[in-house]
């Protein structure tokens, strides 16, 4: 049996360690590659990298902003997409007036401290809504998120807050999916709701059931890697 080729697709400041807690488990039911966006600073043209990187046909797993990126992968060229995964993320663009403006602003804000203080101290800030609070006590965990960012640097953040900031609005995408799709969100996700994943599920003609991850906030593959890589070889078609 050919197993299916995975492009997996890291959100903000995240990279392959995002993803490698899981990764054991799917020996034998795929072959993956980890896409590193590089100094990409617009979602079409991280899109555009990985199918110019991935096989002619593909799964296609997204997490955060890099589920936005998988969606412009699906407005882009649908047809080499073979089945969907999308955990932690979103589809509409950002708001207009009074709420849009707070979200630049919280995001500069984190620009800023990356900027001036270093990105580690960006990212020891930020990791305190990234995960589940019962997890707010794992110290290995925190420290391997916080690695993880401090990886990237402050000009990365920038390009890809740039991105997110000019993200185009997925309904449309959503609405035309007809490939095997998987929602999942992490259930103490303050930054992308299960209620969110269930709006988008309802743009999509199958209407896939959304996962929620319990005990899980929005790094659900390091903090319930076993839950997540269950779910994904379901997905992929093992048994």
């Amino acid at each position: 049996m050919t197993l299916p080729h995975l492009m997996l697709v890291p959100g903000l400041m995240c990279d392959a360690a995002s993803w490698a807690p899981m990764l054991p488990a799917l020996q034998g039911h795929a072959h993956y590659t980890v896409v590193d966006h590089g100094q990409a600073d617009d979602l079409i043209g991280m899109a555009q990298q990985i199918l110019d990187a991935a096989p002619d046909v593909f799964h296609l797993a997204g997490h955060s902003m890099g589920g936005r990126v998988a969606l412009e992968v699906m407005r882009l060229a649908p047809e080499r997409v073979q089945a969907l995964a999308l955990l932690g993320t979103g589809y509409r663009p950002k708001e207009a007036g009074a709420a849009g403006e707070k979200e630049i602003q919280t995001r500069q804000a984190l620009l800023d401290l990356a900027q001036h203080n270093g990105v580690r101290a960006m990212a020891q800030a930020w990791v305190q809504n990234m995960v589940a609070p019962a997890r707010l006590s794992d110290a290995a965990l925190l420290e391997a998120v916080v690695q993880m960012f401090e990886r990237q640097s402050a000009d990365i953040f920038r390009h890809q807050i740039r991105a997110l900031l000019a993200r185009p609005d997925a309904s449309s995408v959503l609405q035309q999916v007809r490939v095997p799709t998987l929602l999942m969100a992490g259930e103490w996700d303050s930054w992308a709701s299960p209620q969110q994943h269930q709006a988008m599920a309802e743009l999509i003609p199958a209407q896939p059931a959304v996962q929620v991850v319990p005990g899980s906030g929005h790094m659900m593959m390091m903090e319930k890697p076993e839950a997540v890589a269950s779910s994904f070889i379901r997905w992929l078609g093992g048994v």
